[in-house]
């Protein structure tokens, strides 16, 4: 694909960051598309990428960052304003001709999905089906970077979260980058389709604390808590920290942007979909992203020995 460019949203993030890696490793051309400057976006541009600043929720901005893009990758953080920003990129992907596109959807997505984020991904994925673009739609379970921003927690011994007796196989974010790349390269065979992605083992939140203890070598507990104090514990814990490459950056972003209203809106999601888990809506494996992406994702074990620093307590000088 000599003259292919590709226009990769949420290029500081979990997903979009692995996707925008694999491309430029690749030698393609690729404009990323950053929320602000900060020293992700810098070295993505020392990496070769063309780096762009705007909001997903800016018509005008959409259009000048599709123009001249033959495949793109649509994510939206966990905030209100979806449904909005799908239907501006999807038409400013009509206006450029768009060949293919993949959009960022979740496990959880469905028209009687309680969680206001989950309904708005079902109501998105229904905005561009109707678009005629060709489309594919990845539906992950929970992120294995999940750990990363449960870290301040596991440095100290333990892990809390809204979570009971739910099971989920945690997904890595470079996991979903080689699927996301998979289908860009060669979009028409996935004109449509709808891929749920998994880890390759589920696990209970005691079951995923256990495996991070072992590879840590020592005791990590898990304790279930609810969503309200959850959420004033990681903020607390997050607090006066770096934007990160996970899940942490994902969720916090709603405070910084949005204030009240959408910490509010996330919350209201994480409640929901806290039911959602005990109820088996984020269960499941399959080999979609082996079969896509060209290898098995990460286990537990594996993303937590990839990213050991972030895990180990701190020592004072």
């Amino acid at each position: 694909m000599p003259d292919a460019r590709f226009l990769i949203t949420g290029a500081t993030g979990a997903t979009g960051s692995a996707a925008a890696a694999l491309l430029l490793d690749r030698g393609e051309h690729v404009r990323a598309f950053v929320h602000r400057e900060d020293d992700r976006s810098e070295a993505l541009r020392k990496r070769g990428a063309e780096v762009v600043v705007g909001d997903l929720l800016d018509f005008d901005a959409l259009r000048k960052a599709l123009s001249g893009v033959n495949r793109a990758y649509f994510v939206y953080p966990i905030q209100p304003g979806l449904v909005q920003a799908t239907a501006q990129f999807a038409q400013s992907a009509r206006e450029a001709g768009v060949e293919g596109i993949v959009n960022m959807s979740q496990i959880s997505a469905r028209s009687d999905a309680k969680s206001h984020s989950a309904r708005e991904h079902w109501l998105a994925e229904q905005v561009f089906d109707w678009s005629g673009l060709n489309v594919a739609h990845i539906r992950p379970t929970y992120f294995a970077e999940w750990l990363l921003y449960l870290a301040p927690m596991i440095r100290q011994g333990f892990m809390s979260a809204p979570f009971t007796t739910g099971r989920h196989a945690p997904i890595a974010g470079e996991d979903q980058g080689r699927v996301i790349v998979g289908i860009l390269e060669d979009p028409e065979p996935h004109r449509g389709k709808v891929y749920p992605l998994y880890g390759p083992v589920e696990l209970t939140h005691d079951e995923i604390a256990k495996a991070v203890g072992r590879v840590l070598d020592r005791e990590i507990t898990y304790q279930s808590m609810p969503i309200e104090k959850w959420a004033e514990v990681v903020a607390s814990a997050s607090a006066g920290r770096p934007p990160r490459n996970d899940a942490g950056s994902l969720y916090s972003e709603a405070d910084r942007i949005t204030g009240r209203p959408g910490r509010e809106f996330l919350v209201q999601h994480l409640r929901e979909v806290a039911i959602d888990h005990t109820n088996g809506v984020f269960a499941g494996t399959n080999d979609w992203v082996e079969k896509i992406g060209g290898r098995p994702p990460l286990s537990v074990e594996a993303f937590v020995a990839k990213h050991r620093d972030a895990f180990e307590p701190t020592t004072s000088p």
